[in-house]
């Protein structure tokens, strides 16, 4: 009996977490709205090249010469790498053009799709199974 009740302990346990695990993966298009796309160019001011995705943060002018930062989310450090990345691909002060979706809650973050480097390469930046649409 003692045996059962362990092994239905432990069974129950390694079900909880990869319940748990199934909950912290999200969609791409839980957070990014596909009918928003944007196009934005404006300068790196910062990368965080780190799992689960790397972060982009460019300061972007309009026409009354106010900056906006916009977060940009790409994929995961592997998957930039297979999509032709290099961690020095874009330094600070470069100037990139960014093509994405906006955030649904209207924040200035965006789900980087294409960037277009100062080099004028232009490289995927998202997630093949994000749940976006391709760009």
């Amino acid at each position: 009996m003692k045996r059962m009740l362990r092994t239905a302990f432990v069974l129950g346990f390694g079900l909880s977490l990869t319940a748990v695990s199934l909950f912290a993966h999200h969609s791409a298009a839980a957070k990014y709205d596909q009918e928003k796309k944007i196009t934005i160019t404006g300068t790196i001011v910062e990368t965080q090249w780190k799992n689960p995705h790397c972060y982009f943060f460019i300061d972007v002018k309009d026409a009354s010469n106010k900056v906006t930062r916009y977060a940009i989310e790409g994929g995961s450090i592997n998957g930039l790498y297979r999509s032709g990345w290099k961690k020095d691909s874009v330094k600070i002060g470069d100037t990139v053009t960014v093509s994405g979706f906006m955030a649904r809650n209207g924040s200035p973050e965006i789900n980087g799709r294409t960037f277009t480097l100062a080099d004028g390469r232009k490289v995927f930046a998202g997630s093949a199974d994000d749940g976006l649409p391709q760009f």
